[in-house]
Protein backbone atom coordinates (compact mmCIF):
# COMPACT_ATOMS: atom_id res chain seq x y z
CA UNK A 1 0.00 0.00 0.00
CA UNK A 2 3.16 2.51 0.43
CA UNK A 3 5.70 1.61 -1.78
CA UNK A 4 7.90 3.86 -3.78
CA UNK A 5 5.95 5.91 -5.32
CA UNK A 6 4.63 7.34 -1.93
CA UNK A 7 7.64 9.71 -2.61
CA UNK A 8 5.81 11.63 -5.64
CA UNK A 9 2.60 12.61 -3.14
CA UNK A 10 4.52 15.80 -1.69
CA UNK A 11 5.20 16.80 -5.36
CA UNK A 12 1.52 15.66 -6.27
CA UNK A 13 0.30 18.05 -3.31
CA UNK A 14 2.63 21.33 -4.91
CA UNK A 15 -0.12 21.00 -8.03
CA UNK A 16 -3.04 20.07 -5.98
CA UNK A 17 -3.05 22.08 -2.83
CA UNK A 18 -5.40 21.52 -0.08
CA UNK A 19 -7.49 19.70 -2.59
CA UNK A 20 -4.46 17.20 -2.45
CA UNK A 21 -4.92 16.21 1.24
CA UNK A 22 -8.70 15.60 0.50
CA UNK A 23 -8.02 13.60 -2.21
CA UNK A 24 -5.08 11.40 -0.29
CA UNK A 25 -8.16 10.44 2.07
CA UNK A 26 -10.81 10.19 -0.61
CA UNK A 27 -8.60 8.12 -2.27
CA UNK A 28 -8.19 5.46 0.48
CA UNK A 29 -11.78 5.56 1.50
CA UNK A 30 -12.66 5.06 -2.75
CA UNK A 31 -9.98 1.91 -2.84
CA UNK A 32 -11.16 0.27 0.37
CA UNK A 33 -14.69 0.14 -1.15
CA UNK A 34 -13.87 -1.40 -4.43
CA UNK A 35 -11.31 -3.93 -3.07
CA UNK A 36 -14.68 -4.91 -0.62
CA UNK A 37 -16.73 -5.38 -3.59
CA UNK A 38 -14.05 -7.26 -5.95
CA UNK A 39 -14.05 -9.76 -3.33
CA UNK A 40 -18.25 -9.81 -2.90
CA UNK A 41 -17.36 -10.94 -6.36
CA UNK A 42 -15.40 -14.02 -6.03
CA UNK A 43 -18.66 -15.69 -4.04
CA UNK A 44 -21.90 -16.84 -4.95
CA UNK A 45 -24.60 -18.39 -2.37
CA UNK A 46 -25.36 -22.28 -2.36
CA UNK A 47 -28.43 -24.15 -1.80
CA UNK A 48 -28.24 -23.42 1.75
CA UNK A 49 -28.14 -19.75 1.33
CA UNK A 50 -24.57 -19.90 2.40
CA UNK A 51 -21.48 -18.16 0.75
CA UNK A 52 -18.92 -20.41 -1.19
CA UNK A 53 -16.25 -19.14 -3.00
CA UNK A 54 -16.48 -20.12 -6.67
CA UNK A 55 -14.12 -17.38 -8.49
CA UNK A 56 -10.76 -17.25 -7.63
CA UNK A 57 -9.10 -14.43 -9.81
CA UNK A 58 -10.01 -10.94 -11.01
CA UNK A 59 -9.76 -12.88 -14.77
CA UNK A 60 -12.48 -15.19 -13.53
CA UNK A 61 -14.41 -12.33 -12.20
CA UNK A 62 -14.63 -10.10 -15.61
CA UNK A 63 -14.96 -13.99 -17.36
CA UNK A 64 -18.13 -14.42 -15.34
CA UNK A 65 -19.50 -10.80 -16.19
CA UNK A 66 -18.94 -11.28 -20.12
CA UNK A 67 -19.86 -15.03 -20.29
CA UNK A 68 -23.23 -14.13 -22.60
CA UNK A 69 -21.32 -11.43 -25.02
CA UNK A 70 -17.57 -13.86 -25.06
CA UNK A 71 -16.56 -16.32 -22.39
CA UNK A 72 -12.98 -15.36 -22.58
CA UNK A 73 -13.05 -11.49 -23.84
CA UNK A 74 -13.23 -10.16 -19.69
CA UNK A 75 -10.56 -12.09 -18.63
CA UNK A 76 -8.70 -10.89 -22.09
CA UNK A 77 -9.17 -7.21 -20.81
CA UNK A 78 -7.93 -7.59 -17.23
CA UNK A 79 -4.77 -9.45 -18.59
CA UNK A 80 -4.13 -6.76 -20.93
CA UNK A 81 -4.87 -4.34 -18.61
CA UNK A 82 -2.86 -5.90 -15.54
CA UNK A 83 -0.21 -6.54 -18.07
CA UNK A 84 -0.19 -2.84 -18.95
CA UNK A 85 -0.10 -1.80 -14.64
CA UNK A 86 2.33 -3.88 -14.46
CA UNK A 87 4.65 -3.04 -16.95
CA UNK A 88 4.51 0.89 -16.03
CA UNK A 89 5.60 -0.40 -12.63
CA UNK A 90 8.47 -1.48 -14.00
CA UNK A 91 9.62 1.07 -16.04
CA UNK A 92 8.74 3.83 -13.35
CA UNK A 93 11.20 1.77 -11.66
CA UNK A 94 14.05 2.37 -13.84
CA UNK A 95 12.94 5.35 -14.58
CA UNK A 96 13.30 6.03 -10.63
CA UNK A 97 16.78 3.87 -10.45
CA UNK A 98 18.16 6.01 -13.29
CA UNK A 99 17.56 9.34 -11.37
CA UNK A 100 18.59 8.52 -7.87
CA UNK A 101 21.99 6.72 -8.94
CA UNK A 102 22.37 10.26 -11.32
CA UNK A 103 21.60 12.50 -7.90
CA UNK A 104 24.16 9.83 -5.87
CA UNK A 105 27.14 10.27 -7.97
CA UNK A 106 26.37 13.92 -9.40
CA UNK A 107 30.56 13.60 -10.04
CA UNK A 108 30.45 10.80 -12.62
CA UNK A 109 30.16 12.28 -16.19
CA UNK A 110 26.27 9.89 -17.08
CA UNK A 111 22.88 10.69 -17.71
CA UNK A 112 20.23 9.25 -16.51
CA UNK A 113 19.43 7.52 -19.36
CA UNK A 114 22.92 5.87 -19.27
CA UNK A 115 22.54 4.94 -15.22
CA UNK A 116 19.25 3.49 -15.87
CA UNK A 117 20.76 1.24 -18.62
CA UNK A 118 23.30 0.48 -15.80
CA UNK A 119 20.51 -0.27 -13.56
CA UNK A 120 19.03 -2.31 -16.01
CA UNK A 121 22.07 -4.66 -16.27
CA UNK A 122 21.93 -5.42 -12.61
CA UNK A 123 18.45 -6.66 -12.94
CA UNK A 124 19.14 -9.19 -15.65
CA UNK A 125 19.36 -12.10 -13.12
CA UNK A 126 15.16 -11.66 -12.99
CA UNK A 127 15.03 -13.93 -16.32
CA UNK A 128 16.15 -16.59 -14.21
CA UNK A 129 13.54 -16.23 -11.24
CA UNK A 130 10.43 -19.02 -11.81
CA UNK A 131 9.05 -19.07 -8.12
CA UNK A 132 7.55 -16.11 -6.06
CA UNK A 133 9.38 -17.21 -3.00
CA UNK A 134 12.75 -15.91 -4.22
CA UNK A 135 10.39 -12.34 -4.77
CA UNK A 136 8.67 -12.85 -1.64
CA UNK A 137 12.32 -12.99 0.05
CA UNK A 138 13.17 -9.76 -1.50
CA UNK A 139 10.57 -7.73 -0.59
CA UNK A 140 11.12 -8.05 3.04
CA UNK A 141 14.01 -6.77 2.36
CA UNK A 142 11.86 -3.90 0.59
CA UNK A 143 9.97 -3.23 3.18
CA UNK A 144 12.25 -2.39 5.51
CA UNK A 145 14.08 -0.42 3.89
CA UNK A 146 10.94 1.64 2.98
CA UNK A 147 10.61 2.49 6.52
CA UNK A 148 14.16 3.35 6.70
CA UNK A 149 13.52 5.77 4.31
CA UNK A 150 10.46 7.55 5.59
CA UNK A 151 11.89 7.64 8.96
CA UNK A 152 14.66 9.85 7.60
CA UNK A 153 12.96 12.05 5.60
CA UNK A 154 9.95 12.89 8.19
CA UNK A 155 12.44 13.14 10.87
CA UNK A 156 14.75 15.68 8.52
CA UNK A 157 11.37 17.53 7.82
CA UNK A 158 10.34 17.67 11.77
CA UNK A 159 13.76 19.62 12.26
CA UNK A 160 13.07 21.86 9.85
CA UNK A 161 9.56 22.50 11.60
CA UNK A 162 10.67 26.38 12.19
CA UNK A 163 10.14 27.31 8.77
CA UNK A 164 6.71 25.96 8.19
CA UNK A 165 3.84 27.92 6.47
CA UNK A 166 0.58 26.82 5.63
CA UNK A 167 0.42 30.02 2.92
CA UNK A 168 3.32 27.46 1.26
CA UNK A 169 -0.66 26.03 0.26
CA UNK A 170 -2.32 27.02 -2.88
CA UNK A 171 -5.75 28.18 -2.35
CA UNK A 172 -6.29 28.66 -6.72
CA UNK A 173 -4.78 25.91 -8.77
CA UNK A 174 -4.01 24.57 -12.30
CA UNK A 175 -6.84 22.31 -13.33
CA UNK A 176 -4.35 20.29 -15.59
CA UNK A 177 -1.76 20.28 -13.14
CA UNK A 178 -4.56 19.05 -10.58
CA UNK A 179 -5.43 16.02 -12.62
CA UNK A 180 -2.16 15.05 -13.06
CA UNK A 181 -1.49 15.19 -9.30
CA UNK A 182 -5.31 12.72 -8.81
CA UNK A 183 -3.48 10.40 -11.27
CA UNK A 184 -0.48 10.31 -8.91
CA UNK A 185 -2.45 9.79 -5.82
CA UNK A 186 -4.30 7.13 -7.34
CA UNK A 187 -1.67 5.09 -8.67
CA UNK A 188 -0.13 5.21 -5.06
CA UNK A 189 -2.98 2.87 -3.58
CA UNK A 190 -3.64 -0.13 -6.19
CA UNK A 191 -3.83 -2.79 -5.16
CA UNK A 192 -6.89 -4.74 -6.17
CA UNK A 193 -4.83 -6.72 -8.90
CA UNK A 194 -3.40 -8.61 -6.15
CA UNK A 195 -6.36 -8.63 -3.63
CA UNK A 196 -8.05 -11.88 -4.92
CA UNK A 197 -5.12 -13.76 -4.30
CA UNK A 198 -4.39 -12.52 -0.43
CA UNK A 199 -8.00 -13.01 0.28
CA UNK A 200 -7.61 -16.41 -0.60
CA UNK A 201 -4.18 -16.91 0.74
CA UNK A 202 -5.30 -15.42 4.61
CA UNK A 203 -5.73 -18.14 7.30
CA UNK A 204 -9.50 -16.60 8.13
CA UNK A 205 -10.79 -14.94 5.25
CA UNK A 206 -13.42 -13.84 7.42
CA UNK A 207 -10.77 -10.83 8.66
CA UNK A 208 -10.26 -9.76 5.31
CA UNK A 209 -12.91 -6.72 5.66
CA UNK A 210 -11.53 -6.05 8.88
CA UNK A 211 -8.08 -6.08 7.62
CA UNK A 212 -8.68 -3.83 4.44
CA UNK A 213 -10.23 -1.11 6.72
CA UNK A 214 -6.85 -0.89 9.00
CA UNK A 215 -4.61 -1.19 5.88
CA UNK A 216 -6.25 1.81 4.08
CA UNK A 217 -6.37 3.74 7.35
CA UNK A 218 -2.68 2.90 8.20
CA UNK A 219 -1.80 4.13 4.78
CA UNK A 220 -4.24 7.20 4.35
CA UNK A 221 -2.48 8.48 7.90
CA UNK A 222 1.18 7.31 6.70
CA UNK A 223 0.86 8.87 3.28
CA UNK A 224 -0.72 12.15 4.56
CA UNK A 225 1.87 12.73 7.47
CA UNK A 226 4.94 12.09 4.76
CA UNK A 227 3.19 14.09 1.77
CA UNK A 228 2.47 17.26 4.34
CA UNK A 229 5.76 17.49 6.16
CA UNK A 230 7.72 17.29 3.38
CA UNK A 231 5.84 19.85 1.17
CA UNK A 232 5.48 21.80 4.04
CA UNK A 233 9.73 22.01 4.62
CA UNK A 234 10.16 22.58 0.91
CA UNK A 235 7.05 24.70 -0.83
CA UNK A 236 7.57 25.59 -3.79
CA UNK A 237 10.78 24.02 -4.32
CA UNK A 238 9.74 20.46 -3.86
CA UNK A 239 11.14 18.15 -6.62
CA UNK A 240 9.49 15.30 -8.52
CA UNK A 241 10.86 12.64 -6.41
CA UNK A 242 11.37 14.44 -2.92
CA UNK A 243 14.86 12.70 -1.75
CA UNK A 244 16.17 15.26 -4.21
CA UNK A 245 15.37 18.39 -1.87
CA UNK A 246 17.13 16.71 0.51
CA UNK A 247 20.61 18.20 1.90
CA UNK A 248 23.83 16.55 0.33
CA UNK A 249 24.82 14.78 3.56
CA UNK A 250 21.34 12.74 3.67
CA UNK A 251 20.86 12.76 -0.44
CA UNK A 252 23.65 10.02 -1.14
CA UNK A 253 22.51 7.51 1.52
CA UNK A 254 18.72 7.84 1.32
CA UNK A 255 19.25 7.84 -2.56
CA UNK A 256 21.29 4.25 -2.18
CA UNK A 257 18.88 2.56 0.05
CA UNK A 258 15.69 4.08 -2.55
CA UNK A 259 18.01 2.27 -5.21
CA UNK A 260 18.28 -0.84 -3.80
CA UNK A 261 14.74 -0.67 -3.08
CA UNK A 262 13.72 0.34 -6.39
CA UNK A 263 15.80 -2.87 -7.98
CA UNK A 264 14.48 -4.98 -5.13
CA UNK A 265 11.34 -3.95 -6.19
CA UNK A 266 11.32 -4.21 -9.73
CA UNK A 267 10.95 -8.40 -9.58
CA UNK A 268 7.51 -8.72 -7.90
CA UNK A 269 5.86 -6.34 -11.11
CA UNK A 270 8.09 -8.52 -13.68
CA UNK A 271 6.77 -11.87 -12.36
CA UNK A 272 3.69 -11.22 -12.64
CA UNK A 273 3.38 -10.01 -15.48
CA UNK A 274 5.39 -12.59 -16.92
CA UNK A 275 3.21 -15.10 -15.50
CA UNK A 276 -0.04 -13.54 -17.09
CA UNK A 277 1.79 -13.81 -20.19
CA UNK A 278 3.05 -17.69 -19.97
CA UNK A 279 -0.77 -18.37 -19.16
CA UNK A 280 -1.96 -16.49 -22.21
CA UNK A 281 0.93 -18.10 -24.70
CA UNK A 282 0.75 -21.48 -23.63
CA UNK A 283 -2.94 -21.60 -23.16
CA UNK A 284 -2.94 -24.83 -21.25
CA UNK A 285 0.09 -26.18 -22.87
CA UNK A 286 1.89 -27.16 -19.79
CA UNK A 287 5.06 -28.61 -21.94
CA UNK A 288 5.20 -24.85 -23.92
CA UNK A 289 4.85 -23.59 -20.46
CA UNK A 290 7.54 -24.83 -18.67
CA UNK A 291 9.50 -24.47 -21.94
CA UNK A 292 13.10 -23.18 -20.13
CA UNK A 293 13.43 -21.08 -24.16
CA UNK A 294 9.84 -20.10 -23.99
CA UNK A 295 10.72 -18.59 -20.19
CA UNK A 296 13.89 -16.85 -21.02
CA UNK A 297 12.56 -15.35 -24.13
CA UNK A 298 9.00 -14.09 -22.34
CA UNK A 299 11.44 -12.40 -19.64
CA UNK A 300 14.15 -11.50 -22.16
CA UNK A 301 11.77 -9.82 -24.08
CA UNK A 302 9.40 -8.52 -21.44
CA UNK A 303 12.83 -7.14 -19.43
CA UNK A 304 14.20 -5.15 -22.61
CA UNK A 305 10.92 -3.68 -23.20
CA UNK A 306 10.68 -2.03 -20.16
CA UNK A 307 14.65 -0.30 -20.63
CA UNK A 308 13.14 1.12 -24.11
CA UNK A 309 9.93 2.51 -22.67
CA UNK A 310 12.22 4.16 -19.89
CA UNK A 311 14.80 5.37 -22.26
CA UNK A 312 12.08 6.97 -24.18
CA UNK A 313 9.91 8.62 -21.06
CA UNK A 314 12.34 9.24 -18.73
CA UNK A 315 9.51 11.60 -16.17
CA UNK A 316 8.42 10.17 -12.90
CA UNK A 317 5.79 12.15 -12.02
CA UNK A 318 3.64 12.55 -15.45
CA UNK A 319 4.53 8.61 -16.38
CA UNK A 320 2.99 7.75 -12.94
CA UNK A 321 -0.07 10.02 -13.59
CA UNK A 322 -0.80 8.83 -16.89
CA UNK A 323 -0.39 4.98 -15.42
CA UNK A 324 -2.59 5.94 -12.69
CA UNK A 325 -4.89 7.56 -14.91
CA UNK A 326 -5.32 4.46 -17.52
CA UNK A 327 -4.80 1.40 -15.61
CA UNK A 328 -4.79 2.76 -12.16
CA UNK A 329 -8.23 3.95 -12.43
CA UNK A 330 -9.33 1.06 -14.89
CA UNK A 331 -8.70 -1.69 -11.86
CA UNK A 332 -9.07 0.21 -9.17
CA UNK A 333 -12.60 2.55 -10.14
CA UNK A 334 -13.96 1.11 -13.59
CA UNK A 335 -14.07 -2.84 -13.25
CA UNK A 336 -14.52 -3.80 -9.62
CA UNK A 337 -17.87 -1.38 -9.13
CA UNK A 338 -18.98 -2.44 -13.12
CA UNK A 339 -18.63 -6.16 -11.85
CA UNK A 340 -19.99 -6.23 -8.82
CA UNK A 341 -23.32 -4.41 -10.28
CA UNK A 342 -23.19 -7.02 -13.08
CA UNK A 343 -23.30 -9.84 -11.09
CA UNK A 344 -24.85 -8.74 -7.70
CA UNK A 345 -27.70 -6.27 -9.11
CA UNK A 346 -30.45 -8.35 -8.13
CA UNK A 347 -29.25 -8.24 -4.43
CA UNK A 348 -27.96 -4.90 -4.17
CA UNK A 349 -29.79 -2.20 -2.21
CA UNK A 350 -30.55 1.58 -3.86
CA UNK A 351 -28.16 2.97 -1.49
CA UNK A 352 -25.56 -0.01 -3.08
CA UNK A 353 -26.53 0.66 -6.84
CA UNK A 354 -25.63 4.59 -6.54
CA UNK A 355 -22.51 4.23 -4.63
CA UNK A 356 -21.12 1.87 -7.30
CA UNK A 357 -22.67 3.86 -10.07
CA UNK A 358 -21.21 7.26 -8.93
CA UNK A 359 -17.61 5.52 -8.42
CA UNK A 360 -17.80 4.16 -11.84
CA UNK A 361 -18.71 7.31 -13.41
CA UNK A 362 -16.11 9.64 -10.63
CA UNK A 363 -12.93 6.64 -12.10
CA UNK A 364 -14.17 7.14 -15.55
CA UNK A 365 -14.27 11.03 -15.93
CA UNK A 366 -11.08 11.36 -13.48
CA UNK A 367 -9.29 8.33 -16.29
CA UNK A 368 -10.32 10.44 -19.15
CA UNK A 369 -9.34 13.48 -17.60
CA UNK A 370 -6.38 12.76 -16.68
CA UNK A 371 -4.86 10.88 -19.58
CA UNK A 372 -5.63 13.92 -21.93
CA UNK A 373 -3.33 16.01 -19.07
CA UNK A 374 -0.96 13.52 -18.99
CA UNK A 375 -0.54 12.82 -22.67
CA UNK A 376 -0.33 16.48 -22.89
CA UNK A 377 2.36 17.02 -20.45
CA UNK A 378 4.47 14.53 -21.76
CA UNK A 379 3.93 15.75 -25.37
CA UNK A 380 4.87 19.61 -24.15
CA UNK A 381 8.56 17.52 -22.62
CA UNK A 382 9.46 16.31 -25.46
CA UNK A 383 8.99 19.42 -27.81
Amino acid sequence: FQGIFVLGLPYALLHSGYSGLLLIVLAAALCCYTGKILIVCLYEENEDGQLVRVRDTYEDIANACCKKLSPKLGGVVVNVTQVVELIMTCVLYLIVSGNLLSHSFPYVALTEKTWSVIAFVTLLPCIFIRTLKIVSKLSQFCSILHFIIILVVTTYCLTQLHQWSWAKFRLSIEFEDFLVSVGVIIFSYTSQIFLPTLEGNMKNPGEFRCMLNWTHFSACVLKTTFALTAFLTWGEETKEVITDNLPSFLKTLVNLCLLTKALLSYPLPFFAATEILYSCISKGNLSNYRSPLLSLGVRGSFLLLTLLMAMFTPHFALLMGLSGSITGAAMTFLLPSLFHLKLKWKKLSFLEKCADISVFVLGFLCSLAGIVCSIKGLLEVFG
